[in-house]
């Protein structure tokens, strides 16, 4: 299998291209031309309340005019649509459930408060706070008597506890992270 380099963008339509957008998007542009790749450019308009409908047309036009074309995304399509994000909800929906049948991920319905507390006991036992995933465990019984009555869940992603992730960055050389320091990040709100 021939591996492709594909890169993307994602502006927000929350009001006008902005430059330190256009130089990420300039980057992502030269390294997927560079290596003979695909640049695909997506939508973030999740943020319903602060996107600007008449926003999309400049950024569209913007990117034309810096003369950065698009392999997929608003206007030239591509077999990966829809290239605005609020309409891949039942794809994402799709991809957490695999995660949270597998054991990957997990179902988290500590409030706001409950998390603040654990932070607290960190800062005055002086050690690192990480999230103590004291929902991970629970079974669908459990979680559907939260659901009834009427607590609201995130979903987090299971990240280990063990062991060393090493990258090798250009740049930086050899990058480790300790696992045991790394939090349990939500992939999924309400």
């Amino acid at each position: 299998m021939e591996l492709v380099v594909r890169t993307r963008f994602a502006p927000s339509p929350t009001g006008y291209l902005h430059i330190g957008g256009v130089r990420t998007a300039l980057f992502n542009w030269l390294f997927a031309r560079r290596h003979g790749g695909q640049f695909i450019l997506r939508i973030d308009d999740t943020d319903q309340q602060r996107n600007i409908d008449e926003a999309l047309r400049p950024i569209l036009d913007g990117f034309r005019w810096l003369g950065l074309d698009w392999d997929e995304g608003p206007e030239v399509d591509g077999p990966h649509a829809p290239y605005f994000q609020s309409q891949r909800g039942d794809r994402y929906q799709q991809a957490v459930v695999q995660l949270i049948e597998s054991g990957a991920a997990y179902y988290d319905f500590a409030t706001t408060e409950e998390i603040q507390a654990e932070r607290e006991a960190a800062e005055r036992e002086k050690r690192d706070f990480i999230y103590s995933r004291r929902f991970a465990a629970w079974d669908e019984a459990t979680r559907q008597r939260y659901l009834d009555e009427g607590r609201q869940s995130v979903v987090r992603l299971k990240m280990p506890r063990e062991g060393t992730l090493v990258l090798k960055d250009h740049i930086r050389g050899e990058v480790r992270f300790d696992w045991a320091r790394e939090q349990d990040h939500v992939i999924q709100r309400p």
